[in-house]
């Protein structure tokens, strides 16, 4: 049995049941015959004796010969195809070819070595396949988190011809999937804005304060237009009057920095809160690009993990997301210190650096303030706090609820406790010339493409 194991091989159930019976027939040996029988009780005990050596002889030799027939693990190889790059949360087709070089045909299940985060349909296949053949199974997968994962092998159960054992095996073909966060708003965004409906996705039409200060073009005057724009030179000249155009400040900065910390450990429906953060920062990134400004990133937590130079471009973009994709939060204190030092170095022109990160306790805020206010002056800061859904519906359960009982009460308090400490944290930041906001993860994108298209209008930056 241990030299079984060591091959990969374990007893199936029929094998226990066929083990059970010489121990059935070895408990009626103590037994005496009924009364009335033929035999007596030393004759009986003798001939179930001989009933269970006779079956114990058959039952090794079946066992012995089943176990020397099963297929062994060298016969079979295996090839997967798939595509390296994936999108999170969309499925993804998988083909494996699995080929038994053997003479003889054997009963399989098969199961690809899929990581936790992955989810297959169907899990696993169960087929026969005969000797010197191969045959296909093709399933798809949907993976709901980032980054890169290695698939190492495929498993397989090979059943032997009595199914008294099987066989468990591991095919190594290894594959690596690049999973990247779904660009699929990136594409709605697109569409929406070409036929001017950019509410559907919660964006605001920011009205412009003030007139965009960089010349554009010359163009002829209409009756719309400001008196005060038109160009005496070159009306004269072409005897016709002519106006200037103007447009919106280009070549502005954008710097975003990604807490990768505890902080953002969190999950909101069923991705965390640096996904929301990613997918937000990737948004207005290609909102930014489009606009003609430039993007950058940093990313940090204890450590600083990417650094992206902001570059202007819409193919910008593919940068971006080849540094964000495999990004994830860490259970460690974020080093503010580091980070903002890191920017100081590396970002010396005036920036709309953005911060989305979330506060639970004094020490994390305070930190927030005092860096984020350090920048005010050199650069225009954005402070994003994320809120916690679960904390903060405890109050709208008992404004909801008629007769609250004592847990509810106490549960609200506290949650107006917190939302009052962070309406605290949120005014200190404004006071220090932060321009922040307080929002749900769901609200993120949105609000915060809304704010950028408000500090464009509004010229702050």
């Amino acid at each position: 049995m241990i030299a079984a194991r060591q091959w990969g091989l374990f007893p199936s159930k029929r094998l226990l049941y066929f083990a059970t019976i010489p121990a059935i027939c070895s408990v009626l040996m103590i037994q005496d015959p009924a009364g009335g029988a033929q035999l007596s009780g030393w004759e009986f005990r003798e001939w179930m004796l001989g009933v269970v050596a006779v079956f114990d002889v058959v039952l090794v030799l079946v066992v012995s010969l089943d176990m020397l027939l099963v297929v062994g693990a060298r016969h079979f190889s295996c090839t997967r195809k798939l595509l390296r790059i994936a999108s999170q949360g969309k499925r993804q087709e998988v083909e494996i070819e699995l080929l038994n070089r053997s003479n003889r045909s054997c009963s399989i299940e098969v199961k690809d070595d899929l990581p936790q985060s992955f989810v297959a349909e169907p899990e696993k296949f169960e087929t026969r396949i005969t000797g010197q053949s191969k045959t296909q199974f093709t399933y798809d997968f949907v993976c709901n988190e980032r980054g890169q994962s290695v698939l190492e092998c495929v498993h397989l159960l090979v059943h032997s011809p009595f199914r008294l054992w099987r066989a468990f095996y591991e095919v190594p073909f290894e594959s690596t999937v690049n999973v990247y966060p779904d660009m699929k708003q990136i594409t709605e965004y697109d569409l929406l804005a070409r036929t001017n409906r950019l509410s559907l996705l919660g964006l605001r039409r920011s009205r412009k304060i003030g007139q965009d200060n960089e010349f554009e073009r010359l163009r002829d005057y209409t009756q719309d237009d400001n008196y005060k724009h038109i160009d005496w030179r070159s009306t004269a000249r072409r005897r016709k009057l002519t106006v200037r155009d103007f447009q919106a400040n280009q070549s502005q900065r954008i710097m975003f920095m990604v807490d990768c910390g505890r902080m953002m450990t969190g999950t909101a429906g069923d991705i965390s809160l640096l996904d929301h953060s990613l997918n937000a920062m990737l948004m207005l990134s290609y909102v930014g690009l489009r606009q003609g400004d430039s993007v950058g990133m940093i990313s940090f937590s204890d450590r600083i993990h990417n650094y992206t130079p902001a570059k202007s471009g819409v193919k910008h973009i593919n940068r971006l997301l080849h540094a964000s994709y495999n990004q994830h939060a860490e259970y460690v204190e974020s080093r503010y210190d580091e980070a903002f030092l890191y920017l100081r170095t590396h970002c010396l022109k005036r920036s709309l650096v953005v911060l989305v990160t979330n506060v639970i306790d004094e020490i994390n805020a305070h930190q927030v303030k005092q860096y984020m206010g350090s920048l005010t002056g050199r650069h225009l800061p954005l402070a994003v706090l994320l809120r916690d859904r679960e904390v903060f519906s405890a109050i709208d359960d008992f404004e909801a609820t008629s007769y609250p009982n004592r847990s509810t009460i106490y549960q609200a308090a506290a949650a107006a406790d917190v939302l009052t400490w962070r309406h605290h944290v949120i005014r200190d930041l404004k006071h220090q010339g932060v321009l922040a906001l307080d929002l749900f993860p769901e609200q993120l994108t949105s609000e915060l493409v809304n704010q950028y298209l408000e500090i464009k209008a509004r010229h702050l930056l």
